[in-house]
């Protein structure tokens, strides 16, 4: 008869490779999951960036489009009642917060559009320091305004495509197909307005809109986050009024350049200018518009060290790590080169570039 087998445990030299293996195996699964979560934040963060740039392009691109677009008649420049920026204030916006953003910022529809190259001025005749502390358009308390000193501003001009109600303190468009005439009373738009022999004949009134795009360093979101914004001309309290307005959180640059027709006659873009670079007689005739949009928070190990070249942002012309810094207009832009080292710096979140080519559906008038 066979003795009864003797049981055996696991020696030492068993037991520790199990349990290296096994070690081996936990730290894998940990360095997956570990590597996973951050693919999937990375991920989510490019994800927010797209939408982000094309929330804040589809808010500009239909606005471009329809400028110079003003009712029934063709051609801003023969509508009475407008003004242009260097004549004297127009009676149909006279008072001080109409013209608040500049003399006659509102009613020079003879420039449907017009923007700053690589500053933030919107208008040199008479812009007062109010046109920085509007009110919010969506929160009523006043914003005080600090721009990004070196991105572009861009200013659209024209009329609204929906018909409008007469409204006292609102500046009004009331077009024919032969006249137009700009009321701000909230009188009655019919041929007798425009100068009509027939005063019943029909005419078209809509609301004029005027909105100036430009980056803010902050957001309603976060100090230092910055924002895509615009200033907009609205009425409040039957008054005429400017407020300002936030479009996304999370845009840090804009650049603008206009395509231009030199002969003002074919419609066609022959070369793209920047915004204080279009030549006398030129027609514009598109828009181009790239915008810099960044992550809202910062991540853990990331540094951005690309080199961002886009509009007037050449290399050629120099680095710069600090978009707010008059010295850095018109250079490209290395944001691992900002003094800012901190974990909450600008080098340490993620950007997405995009440019998108604007034809303008009026250019050669309505």
């Amino acid at each position: 008869m066979n003795a009864p087998h003797k049981q055996r445990g696991l020696s030492l030299i068993e037991l520790l490779v199990a349990m290296t293996i096994g070690a081996v195996l936990i730290f894998g699964a940990t360095q997956v999951y570990v590597n996973s979560r951050k693919a999937y934040g990375i991920n989510e963060g490019v994800a927010r960036l797209q939408e982000t740039a094309r929330y804040a392009m589809s808010v500009i691109e239909p606005d471009v489009r329809m400028s110079n677009y003003w009712g029934l008649l063709k051609g801003g420049a023969v509508i009475s009642g407008q003004a242009s920026q260097t004549a004297a204030a127009a009676a149909v916006a006279s008072t001080a917060a109409a013209n608040i953003c500049g003399r006659n910022f509102a009613t020079d529809l003879s420039t449907n559009l017009q923007g700053d190259n690589n500053a933030y001025i919107i208008s040199t005749s008479f812009k007062t320091a109010g046109c920085e502390a509007l009110l919010d358009l969506n929160t009523g308390t006043a914003w005080a305004t600090t721009p990004v000193t070196t991105a572009d501003t861009l200013t659209v001009r024209r009329a609204s495509v929906f018909d409008a109600t007469a409204t006292a303190g609102q500046l009004q468009l009331c077009t024919s197909r032969i006249a137009g005439r700009m009321i701000s009373d909230g009188s009655a738009c019919a041929g007798a307005a425009v100068g009509l022999a027939d005063a019943a004949a029909t005419a078209k009134l809509e609301n004029l809109i005027v909105d100036t795009y430009y980056v803010d360093r902050n957001s309603q979101q976060q100090a230092g986050l910055p924002s895509l914004r615009r200033k907009t001309v609205t009425t409040a309290g039957g008054a005429i009024q400017f407020r300002d307005q936030e479009i996304i959180a999370g845009v840090e640059d804009m650049q603008v350049q206009f395509g231009i027709d030199p002969l003002g006659n074919t419609g066609i873009a022959t070369r793209y200018v920047n915004p204080d670079g279009v030549p006398a007689g030129a027609q514009i005739v598109a828009v181009r518009v790239w915008l810099l949009v960044r992550s809202d928070t910062p991540e853990n190990g990331f540094i951005d060290n690309r080199i961002y070249t886009y509009g007037d942002r050449l290399q050629a012309t120099g680095i710069t790590g600090d978009l707010n810094s008059a010295a850095g207009a018109g250079m490209a832009y290395q944001p691992s080169l900002s003094a800012d080292t901190s974990f909450t710096g600008p080098q340490r979140v993620r950007r997405l570039l995009i440019s998108r080519t604007i034809q303008l559906r009026n250019a050669l008038g309505t």
